[in-house]
């Protein structure tokens, strides 16, 4: 018989037998990085995002004529045949230049060949002789002839048919034949048939048959705004006229290979190509390559080629430099506050993986502490705690970054990457560096490390003394330069982590001076009579030394919280004060000169309207020295107004007449400054004459929309005067729709504030950029709850196995529940305290440094002045109130499940542990 010998004991893999002891430890290891590599991952992308539809936006609003590419050509050297300049003026020629100059350009500046184009046009345009063309003042109509490639490409039949020519034209050809829009035709009375004459030179004049109308495709495309008169013909006014005469100027659309029948024309043709960007390949993080690149195409290196390649001496002209300066300016603005947000969230983010990894390098310190006492090398210990959660952090990792790719899905590849792995990386050293740190010396009882009586290292206050300077650096440039300081402000770092370190050094302030009251209260506690009391004060101070961090992030988290939130109240309040000062109240009715009688009556019936105080406005009256607006006004009731919209309030009495012919006024400041106190004579706009006396003096007006004017009594004007131009409505969620149609058919126009604040929003830039932020509040609040979980929950077998050694001494359910409550409170109140101060300390200190006003309003826009950060109570009180209701929720939740339980399973659940 054949004994076989029993095969050896193979130990299971670490990795496979830790993830199957823990698979609660290791999903929820997996989720956390998978929702912070999403957020992670999908920052970079939606700034690109936000980024490319800015620019997008910007091109489109400045349109294709000051986007494009405009390059022209004077007609060939009249030194050659007349042969060979017929041929250089063709439509295949010119089709061929184009793409040479396509090609040349596309190189570094996108270009789209459907959109370009290519012909000849004249430069001057000719007068018609025809008496059928309209002729508003006299003056005959002015036309110009163009042979534009791609007519049938870019337009509709409407009548007749597209022209054709001849076998053969040339420069003696004098009968050709063309189209006009449907703009064009309808303004200047042609149609289908007609014939227009246009003079030559040493030759006969030039004859077109209109053969057919078109409709554009995309009127307001880069084909049809090469020039603008292809489209519609427009009223122009004759240079030097005194009595402003007009005349129509119009242009025709020839076949491109009719263009050698314009070169023996009195208009000086000339060849011209129009390059139109591609906008869908036109991208806001490339600003320095766009700029560069049109800046060569329009008088540098690419220019020159282009002359090369075509022999031509080639002018260009483009507005699209100006475009990209203006819209890198808007991007150089706002960049610095997504990058706040950014910081602040990420750094919250690598705190709470700090933290957990912290966390279960403590819940295992038992664990690791016996593999040390039983041979356990350390980078063996170490390398095994590594791949154990590399296994559930790579993976997790990438599907966050793959979550965020099918989020957003245009934008580059390589910073979302680099995000999710910085994220994998950190998830998956967090526990090996903390365990090498606490068991790099083997120990077989590491003492108690209590926080009441712990004393900081030397290294900690190396590193807490260098964050302070790293801040103090911070704060100071921030408050120097300011976060709009031009567009390499941008990439200071420093300056974009200020809020963060002023938040980690109160942090670490607080965390310092934590034990203090702990230690100053633990002997009076020892003489009370109840046991929870003293019991609950010796249990905080004797938590672990680990705490620190978990109160680092909570500090940290609602100091990026309210600073967001500060950030969003800082965008909302300029904009309604901006919208405010613009309408002057809650809706606004002017009419052109006087409003209807019976207006003010319809307006107070309409829904929402509150109040109407009518005003008269004068905007052309004169004083001595220039002109200045005056409002009339009734005293009590624009003084309510006043007070209601906060805009130059004043008493009633101010505007109150004193006794003599002199009116007391309210003026802004500069016509206080020219005209001082003295009376001075005003002339209204009917003629009439007041004398006022500046009484008071106030920076904005709610009748006058500006900062020059002056403010009177109504009733001491003349009756003409005296007519109500304006009503200034007051109310809660006034109607525009209603107030529109109460005011229709009095020739007056609605302002209405809420539609006036929702356009303040122009750019995606701006709308992306508050996005981000409030995503970065959500996220940091997210985040403090996350911190707030992870130690409670860590905590939880402990206080459960405390609860039940105390019932079997005598302890009441409710004891135990006010037990763990009181234990929880002073790390919770701390918190809560610290983070509100904290935050306000951070946005007061750095408000002076930061401008919003590229985030809430446009440019051109900004009738509020400089928008900077407000203290936002809800976000600086919420979340504080809710980490203190959260604590004291779960510490009540988990005594009421602990007493459920029986005892004798707890105490030997916790003598287990």
């Amino acid at each position: 018989m054949t004994v076989r010998s029993p095969r050896p004991c193979v130990a299971a893999p670490w990795v496979r037998t830790r993830l199957r002891a823990a698979p609660g430890a290791a999903l929820a290891l997996a989720l956390l990085v998978a929702v912070t590599a999403f957020l992670a991952a999908v920052l970079p992308r939606a700034v690109d995002r936000y980024g490319d539809a800015g620019l997008h936006r910007a091109l489109e609003t400045a349109g294709p004529d000051s986007t494009g590419v405009q390059l022209a050509a004077s007609l060939p050297d009249p030194g050659l045949s007349r042969e060979e300049q017929e041929a250089a003026v063709r439509g295949d020629v010119l089709r061929a230049h184009r793409s040479e100059l396509l090609a040349l350009a596309g190189r570094s500046l996108p270009l789209d060949p459907h959109r370009s184009s290519s012909g000849v046009r004249t430069s001057e345009a000719q007068k018609m002789s025809e008496p059928w063309l309209p002729r508003p003042d006299g003056l005959p109509a002015q036309l110009h002839l163009l042979a534009q490639d791609g007519l049938a490409d870019h337009s509709r039949l409407r009548a007749g048919r597209l022209p054709k020519v001849p076998d053969t034209v040339t420069a003696a050809t004098t009968r050709i034949e063309g189209a006009v829009t449907t703009d064009t035709a309808g303004d200047l009375n042609i149609e289908v048939g007609s014939v227009l004459t246009f003079p030559g030179v040493a030759r006969a004049p030039l004859e077109v048959r209109i053969t057919g109308i078109v409709a554009p495709l995309d009127p307001e495309g880069a084909y049809w705004s090469t020039d603008p008169l292809m489209r519609t013909p427009g009223l122009t006014i004759l240079p030097g006229d005194p009595d402003v005469r007009q005349y129509w100027m119009g242009a025709l659309l020839l076949p491109p290979d009719a263009a050698p029948a314009l070169l023996s024309t009195a208009g000086k043709p000339v060849r011209y190509w129009g390059l139109a960007p591609s906008v869908p390949d036109l991208h806001g993080y490339d600003m320095p390559r766009l700029t560069s690149a049109v800046a060569a195409v329009e008088s540098g290196p690419v220019l020159q080629r282009m002359r090369e390649a075509t022999a031509l001496d080639l002018r260009a002209h483009s507005e699209l430099d100006d475009v990209l300066t203006g819209h890198a300016g808007l991007r150089a603005a706002i960049g610095p506050l997504v990058s706040v947000a950014a910081f602040g969230t990420g750094t919250v983010a690598a705190v709470v993986l700090l933290m957990a990894g912290g966390l279960a390098a403590d819940r295992r310190g038992g664990e690791l502490t016996l593999l040390r006492a039983r041979g356990g090398s350390l980078p063996g210990v170490t390398g095994r705690l590594l791949a154990e959660t590399a296994v559930v952090a790579v993976p997790a990792a990438a599907l966050g970054l793959a979550a965020a790719w099918l989020t957003v899905r245009e934008a580059r590849p390589a910073y979302s990457v680099a995000a999710a792995g910085a994220v994998a990386l950190l998830a998956c050293l967090a526990l090996p560096l903390r365990a090498l740190v606490a068991h790099r010396a083997v120990r077989a009882h590491t003492g108690r490390r209590d926080v009441a009586a712990a004393r900081p290292a030397p290294r900690r206050t190396v590193a807490e003394l260098t964050l302070l300077a790293l801040a103090v650096g911070a704060v100071v440039a921030l408050r120097t330069r300011g976060t709009s300081g031009g567009p390499d402000a941008s990439g200071d770092h420093l300056v974009s982590l200020a809020p963060v370190l002023v938040g980690v050094i109160a942090a670490l302030v607080l965390v310092r001076l934590y034990p203090l009251p702990l230690r100053g209260l633990a002997r009076p506690a020892a003489r009370l009579r109840g046991v929870v009391g003293p019991l609950a004060l010796a249990r905080a101070g004797r938590a672990a030394g680990s705490a620190v961090l978990p109160l680092l992030a909570l500090l940290t988290a609602l100091t990026t919280a309210a600073f967001g939130g500060s950030v969003i109240g800082g965008v909302a309040d300029a904009r309604d004060r901006a919208a405010l000062l613009t309408v002057g109240a809650d809706a606004r009715v002017n009419a052109l000169h006087v409003l209807p009688a019976g207006l003010p009556d319809r307006v107070r019936r309409a829904p929402g309207v509150r109040e109407v105080t009518a005003v008269s406005v004068a905007d052309h009256a004169r004083s001595p020295e220039d002109t200045v607006p005056v409002a009339g006004v009734d005293p009590a009731g624009y003084a309510a107004l006043t007070r209601h919209t906060g805009i130059g309030a004043f008493d009633r009495n101010v505007l109150a007449p004193g006794g003599s012919d002199t009116l007391p006024a309210v003026a802004s400041p500069g016509v206080a400054d020219r005209h001082g106190t003295r009376p001075f004579a005003v002339r209204m706009e009917d003629g009439s004459s007041i004398t006022v006396r500046i009484v008071r003096v106030r920076e904005r007006t709610p009748a006058v929309v500006g900062e020059k004017f002056l403010v009177v009594d109504r009733s001491a004007l003349s009756d003409r005067a005296a007519r109500p131009t304006a009503l200034l409505v007051t109310g809660d969620r006034v109607d525009g729709a209603a107030l529109r149609r109460a005011a229709d058919g009095g020739g007056t126009s609605v302002r209405v504030r809420a539609e006036e604040r929702a356009g303040y929003v122009d750019s995606p830039l701006q709308s992306g950029a508050e996005r981000v932020y409030t995503a970065a509040v959500a996220a940091g609040a997210g985040y403090a709850v996350l911190a707030l979980l992870l130690t409670l929950v860590r905590a939880a077998p402990e206080r459960a196995a405390l609860l039940a050694r105390l019932r079997t001494m005598g302890l009441t359910r409710a004891q135990g529940r006010r037990l763990l409550v009181l234990e929880s409170l002073p790390q919770a109140l701390l918190a809560a305290a610290g983070g509100t101060l904290t935050a306000w300390a951070t946005i007061r200190l750095l408000a002076p440094g930061i401008d919003l006003t590229a985030v809430a309003l446009p440019a051109t826009r900004s009738p509020a002045g400089r928008a900077t950060l407000l203290t936002d109570p809800v976000s600086l009180l919420v979340p504080a109130l809710a980490v203190v209701v959260l604590t004291v929720g779960i510490a009540a939740v988990q005594a009421w499940w602990t007493g459920r339980r029986d005892a004798v399973r707890e105490l030997r659940a916790g003598d287990a542990r």
